[in-house]
């Protein structure tokens, strides 16, 4: 594939994500399929001359999408919001293209002006606060941080999920004591529309970590080597803080609250259909974007109801467990979910409830 190729094609791929993006609505949110499918499907040797990219394509609808649970799907309420947007997907484009191998301040000296970016958005305190990207509960630690101070124990603060939750001020008392923490970590590719993967986490002493995985090779060596090195375990990584900036600088800080006020108001919906159904009860405070529910009954009653959930393909959810308690999640996930969604998600759940309570009645 040559340039002019590539330049045919890829404006061909566009236009191929952006109709199974528009119409991602259509196609069963989770697969039907068993483990193995594709060895009938796929030859058992490389291919010694080299395919048309004609047939590769047709390939993409044959053999990998039967097999793809869609997790942008608007009928996908399962585990966690995997973010997406079309700024990022075209940044991790140019990301792919410049291809840098970002081990040091020397040859990826852009990574921190969007973590800057991220700590201004959350208004976090932010002296003496270095950034580090990499991957690395939800609960109110600001009772937890004096102890561990008292006991010189490192306290780290996870907010994955939530903490991009955090750029709106209704959500930031949630973050109290923040400044107490020895690291804060969150997933712009959670809630934040920077697609997989992309974490940030903050540490108090960059000493602390930098002195854990310094390295010395001569061939590494410049005169800025303690900015952006020795960061992580790995040597190298994806020049992911491009995402950030094209999403913060399409969306700006009005569009990614709005973004977060919707998926919050979306799960709200879902809780209060939930808590007029006598035959429902909800199992945790509804704080964000992620609904626990269950039938009243025995844990079987909404294991049953949710292999129903499973085997329907209509909508995807997973379970989890409360004190004891097999419980149903809804996590407003999708970036195109909408409220005629949740409406026909709890119409699905309710009619199948009402099947299953037939059947164990009889």
């Amino acid at each position: 594939m040559d340039a002019a190729e590539f330049r045919r094609r890829g404006k061909e791929m566009v236009d191929y994500v952006a109709d199974y993006l528009e119409k991602i609505e259509e196609r069963p949110v989770y697969p039907d399929v068993e483990p193995g499918y594709l060895r009938s499907l796929i030859p058992t040797e490389a291919p010694v001359e080299p395919e048309s990219y004609e047939d590769i394509m047709k390939d993409v609808e044959r053999v990998v999408m039967p097999g793809i649970t869609h997790w942008h799907s608007p009928n996908f309420f399962a585990y966690f919001p995997a973010a997406s947007s079309y700024p990022a997907m075209l940044a991790d484009m140019l990301c792919t293209a410049i291809g840098c191998i970002g081990f040091s301040w020397a040859h990826s000296s852009v990574e921190r002006a969007a973590l800057i970016g991220a700590v201004m958005m959350k208004k976090v305190p932010t002296d003496n606060l270095y950034g580090v990207r990499e991957e690395i509960c939800f609960f109110n630690f600001s009772s937890s941080i004096p102890s561990c101070n008292q006991e010189n124990m490192w306290m780290h603060i996870d907010a994955a999920y939530a903490g991009s939750a955090f750029i709106c001020p209704e959500f930031r008392p949630l973050l109290n004591g923040v400044e107490y923490a020895d690291s804060f970590n969150f997933n712009p590719h959670k809630w934040m529309l920077v697609n997989f993967d992309c974490s940030a986490m903050w540490v108090k002493k960059r000493t602390d970590i930098i002195g854990a995985f310094k390295m010395e090779p001569l061939y590494l060596k410049h005169e800025n080597q303690e900015s952006g090195r020795h960061w992580q375990i790995p040597l190298g990584r994806r020049f992911r803080s491009l995402k950030m900036w094209f999403v913060f600088r399409m969306y700006g800080l009005q569009g990614l609250q709005a973004h977060i006020r919707k998926q919050v108001g979306l799960a709200k919906e879902f809780e209060s259909l939930v808590r007029a159904d006598k035959r429902f009860e909800i199992c945790a405070p509804v704080v964000m974007g992620l609904v626990c529910f269950r039938l009243k009954g025995s844990n079987e009653l909404n294991q049953s109801l949710l292999k129903k959930i499973t085997k329907s393909r209509e909508i995807h959810l997973v379970p989890c467990q409360l004190s004891g308690s097999f419980v149903l999640r809804l996590a407003i996930c999708s970036r195109s979910t909408e409220s005629r969604h949740i409406q026909q998600a709890w119409q699905h759940i309710t009619q199948l409830a009402f099947e299953l309570l037939q059947e164990h009645r009889h």
